[in-house]
């Protein structure tokens, strides 16, 4: 008995025996099942053949990723706040070395997850920091693929998590696509936590938006407008994205403005 974790995805599955007959997460067109099949793991062999690098990213920002590549390939993020630490976003990976650092700067107070494609090990997480709780839009409840008491399923446009950090929905990606709102940082001008709901292009200067990032397939205009408009009343100053270094540094209300606008005039015939 195990709980078995897709290769292709990072998902945890329940406890059993024999493996699923597929990854739902990955029959989805939003991912997608290997040539070869679907294929399992398990923390502990995980915890053989990987390990989590930490990077101090700014003062109270942390980003916690696994090498090699596996299996999406993003990192979590850690704020820390004087109510103490939450983490944004999940990684399939959590081995002593991970836990410790953690510990070492004041263990978890929360879990919040944009989308399904990061619930990963969100449970193993969570009891590891003594059941703190998960908070997940109940428009993705059914992309649970490890139900736990720890997990919270919260309704509506938006979500208080204490001391300036706010969950906001945005949808677009995933019908509970969320974002985090970071009031007080940067220097107090405010960030916005994406993970792929909005998308930092490679070159930093722009914003993009998909349904699809496997299949290449875009996101409508009008959900790419109910993804601005969610976060058009909020002040900040820098987006960070799903993966290492893809931040926007300055100016991010300006720049998803300007990427919104030029991703609406490409669709237009």
């Amino acid at each position: 008995m195990a709980h078995l974790i897709c290769r292709s995805c990072g998902t945890q599955f329940v406890e059993s025996a024999a493996p699923p007959a597929a990854c739902p997460s990955c029959l989805d067109e939003r991912r997608a099942v290997p040539v070869e099949g679907s294929r399992w793991t398990t923390l502990d062999e995980m915890r053989s053949s990987y390990r989590n690098l930490f990077q101090r990213i700014e003062p109270n920002l942390y980003g916690i990723g696994t090498t090699p590549h596996f299996p999406i390939g993003q990192r979590a993020l850690l704020v820390r706040t004087a109510d103490g630490n939450y983490l944004w976003d999940c990684i399939a990976l959590l081995n002593d070395a991970t836990i410790d650092f953690i510990n070492g700067l004041g263990g978890l107070r929360a879990i919040a997850i944009s989308h399904p494609h990061y619930y990963s090990t969100m449970v193993e997480w969570s009891h590891a920091f003594g059941k703190v709780p998960i908070y997940l839009h109940v428009a993705d409840e059914e992309w649970v693929m490890r139900p736990d008491s720890a997990i919270h399923f919260w309704k509506g446009d938006r979500m208080e998590l204490g001391h300036g950090l706010s969950l906001i929905h945005c949808g677009g990606h995933f019908a509970g696509g969320t974002v985090l709102h970071w009031a007080a940082g940067p220097g107090g001008k405010g960030a916005l936590l994406v993970g792929d709901i909005i998308q930092v292009v490679p070159d930093r200067t722009h914003l993009s938006f998909m349904w699809s990032y496997p299949g290449l397939i875009p996101l409508p205009a009008n959900k790419v407008r109910r993804v601005a408009e969610a976060v058009e009343s909020l002040q900040f100053d820098r987006i960070y994205g799903a993966w290492w270094d893809r931040h926007i540094e300055e100016g991010a209300k300006e720049v998803l403005a300007r990427s919104v606008q030029r991703y609406l005039e490409a669709l237009r015939d």
